[in-house]
């Protein structure tokens, strides 16, 4: 059986972590997705970095961290509350072995908590073990056909927060946008899409794979660059942050009324090719749920956070 590239890279990390020096430490270091509860606590040894494995093996594996928040007191909150999301996509598609080790790995008790050697011998991290080789990436796939699906303004809207999204946001997309990037061009090809799209677990005709190529493709320039490929497949839990869908706002919102007119909404869209009478009309007619001629904050963000299912899983957890 082929390992899969997520266990060899959570293998390595383990590998290098295997150290047991009882030292106990106090400072407050790293980053905030990947702090252990311990190190929340001020009190912790190497423990801390196999926590560190299991939220790298969770985002290698889904495209998301395991606690997430607006902010890092709000992921150090829900780091002690130490609940792991196993019912969003993909999830129910991965296997049972991938899931009882993250959850040893992200044992709040660091003494319950597997050992680096432990994880190295988990079922699923051996090579003839017993982790499946059936594609993890699918709701990748469906949130392209839901963007497929946005209107213009929503995909250059998602498109600005991409570009200021951190890298361990998008790191699970990162490696699958280079998995597909056969060339190593910085861009993916009709060809290379439909070369990649199977590897997601799923058959598409020719015509499928150009309609999402063409949804992808913001620019119309024929290939879907990293930024493009990134708006498309984000998880859309980053939606929820304040900072990120304000951003997003301000960037049509070029004179700061609070408003975001006809003009200015033609003006962003243009750079896109997408500025066009009828489409200005068409979003018009959907967002300004006011009937002012303009879009406002409160209206805006609503149309960003309407028909997303993802967002309703992160609301149900919190």
């Amino acid at each position: 059986m082929k390992i899969h590239l997520s266990r060899l890279r959570i293998l390595g990390f383990l590998s290098f972590s295997n150290q047991e020096t009882g030292d106990v430490f106090k400072d407050l270091v790293g980053s905030a997705y990947y702090v252990a509860p311990e190190v929340l606590r001020r009190r912790y040894g190497p423990e801390a970095d196999v926590w560190s494995a299991g939220v790298i093996l969770y985002i290698l594996l889904s495209g998301v961290p395991p606690f997430w928040a607006e902010n890092d007191q709000g992921i150090f909150d829900a780091v002690l509350r130490g609940h792991i999301d196993f019912s969003s996509d993909p999830w129910p598609s991965i296997s049972s072995g991938a899931k009882d080790l993250i959850r040893k790995l992200l044992h709040s008790d660091p003494k319950e908590r597997l050992s680096a050697i432990e994880a190295l011998n988990h079922p699923w991290m051996k090579e003839d073990g017993e982790a499946s080789d059936k594609p993890l990436d699918i709701a990748v796939l469906t949130r392209m056909k839901q963007f497929r699906a946005m209107n213009k303004l929503k995909k250059v809207a998602l498109k600005v927060i991409a570009e200021n999204l951190s890298e361990e946001e998008i790191v699970g997309l990162k490696e699958m946008f280079k998995s597909m990037d056969t060339d190593n061009s910085g861009t993916i090809t009709f060809e290379e899409l439909k070369a990649g799209l199977p590897k997601l677990g799923t058959k598409l005709s020719e015509s499928e794979v150009r309609q999402l190529m063409e949804a992808a493709d913001v620019d119309g320039n024929g290939s879907i660059d990293y930024i493009e490929f990134i708006t498309a497949t984000m998880h859309m839990n980053r939606v929820e942050r304040e900072d990120h869908l304000f951003k997003a706002f301000e960037y049509f919102d070029k004179d700061k009324s609070g408003y975001i007119t006809m003009e200015e909404l033609e003006t962003a869209l243009k750079k896109y090719n997408m500025g066009d009478e009828k489409t200005i009309k068409e979003i018009i007619a959907e967002v300004d749920t006011d009937n002012d001629g303009r879009i406002n904050y409160d209206e805006f963000v609503a149309m960003m956070r309407k028909g997303n299912p993802e967002l309703t899983t992160t609301r149900r957890q919190k």
